[in-house]
């Protein structure tokens, strides 16, 4: 089969502006490609519609003027469509006149060929994408274009490999990694892993980019990590897991299951939200330490987390999960002088009683901060709070001074 790429789909690689802003193209890849796309349909728009077909059935009469008697499977597979839609969109070709659909040797498989009214047609379409190929590479030089191609080619690749994951839903994702730490996971030397991706916008999360995952965050392999942990066996003692939002990656479990069997103790940093999760690890004997961090008192949850109206209930599901004591666990707050004040304290201290352990973490302003502008709260003011909660907690600490 002729191996075949089409211009309707093209990424241009280079500094622009966007919604006014200039920024480079890993702040704003997915904007570009929005751009583009939609700028090409509506260029296909104008310039098919004598011919009554649309840009995706310009590709599908493309690919099989190039491979006569290319079956519908075989279609869907040269441009990653899904199946249902090549059915759909062949079907209306058939109907204009443009395709005909005969039965193979096999009798379920179903082969593709053009019309004399498609061949009539198609030095007209390939002009028309010409036309437009010409006009979005004008002004740029043969080598950088040449540069373009070879990348464009590669991430096509890429993306198309992405597909072929066969175990894409189990995947989990690692963005950092800190290979040895003594303060992550308490008693333990250990390694820390950082997942990408979390469900709470909070304003002082100190991890934007672990929250966004902008293209320029650089994914580690999970094999790499697993190789790095079979070769640290006997010097680590655990792994520590955060992020992000640990927990919405579906691939934790089996993750952790491996990491289990390399004999090592597992601690897991996680905001509560994800409660079938956490009990499905806890329940499982998977988990060997928690830390949930307590945002602020529950009326004021939802604006510290950056969701109003935020449902709390499977964070109090967590919170009491861990207070039944079946695992070490600590509870924690990152005190921020614009969201905390000692009333807070005081409501989070009669929902976390009886606990064991609790930590207040002063806020640290930094470049990855979301939300610019927030201060940490005073000395006085930590010790006031902290004296607080140990009216509630039993063991009480501040972090971060």
């Amino acid at each position: 089969m002729v191996e075949y790429s089409t211009n309707s789909a093209i990424l241009i690689i280079n500094k622009g502006k966007c919604e006014g802003i200039i920024m480079d193209t890993n702040k704003c890849l997915s904007l570009d490609f929005s751009i583009l796309y939609r700028c090409t349909q509506k260029y296909y728009d104008k310039a098919l519609k004598e011919f009554d077909i649309n840009a995706g059935q310009l590709s599908f009469l493309t690919i099989i003027n190039e491979n006569e008697g290319i079956s519908m499977n075989n279609l869907a597979e040269v441009g990653s469509y899904d199946k249902g839609t090549v059915s759909k969109e062949i079907q209306k070709l058939e109907e204009k006149g443009y395709v005909l659909i005969e039965n193979g040797e096999d009798k379920r498989v179903r082969i593709l060929f053009l019309s004399d009214k498609a061949k009539e047609i198609m030095p007209k379409l390939y002009s028309i994408r010409r036309d437009w190929w010409e006009f979005l590479t004008k002004s740029i030089s043969p080598n950088v274009l040449e540069d373009y191609l070879n990348a464009r080619n590669k991430i096509v690749e890429n993306a198309r490999d992405y597909l072929k994951l066969n175990n894409d839903a189990e995947a989990i994702k690692f963005f950092g990694i800190q290979k040895t730490t003594l303060l992550d996971y308490p008693g333990k030397l250990a390694s820390t892993l950082f997942t990408g991706g979390c469900n709470f916008r909070c304003p002082f999360c100190h991890n934007s980019e672990l929250v966004f995952l902008k293209e320029s965050v650089k994914e580690i392999a999970t094999e790499d990590i697993l190789a790095f942990l079979e070769k640290r066996k006997g010097v680590l003692d655990g792994i520590c897991i955060t992020g992000g939002e640990p927990l919405i990656n579906k691939g934790l479990k089996s993750f952790i299951i491996k990491a289990k069997e390399l004999g090592y103790k597992v601690k897991l940093d996680t905001n509560g939200s994800k409660y079938d999760e956490l009990k499905d690890l806890y329940d499982n004997n998977l988990i060997d330490y928690v830390a949930i961090d307590i945002k602020n008192s529950k009326d004021k949850y939802g604006k510290t987390i950056g969701i109003e109206s935020y449902d709390l209930a499977n964070i109090e599901k967590s919170v009491e999960l861990l207070k039944q004591n079946k695992i070490p666990y600590e509870f924690r707050t990152t005190v921020v002088k614009e969201f905390h004040e000692e009333s807070d304290f005081e409501k989070m201290g009669l929902w976390l009683k009886g606990a064991k352990n609790y930590y207040l973490q002063c806020f640290r302003d930094g470049d990855n901060v979301i939300e610019s502008g927030l201060h940490a709260p005073g000395i006085d003011e930590l010790n006031n709070y902290k004296k607080i909660m140990e009216g509630f907690v039993e063991h009480v600490e501040i972090r971060g001074i």
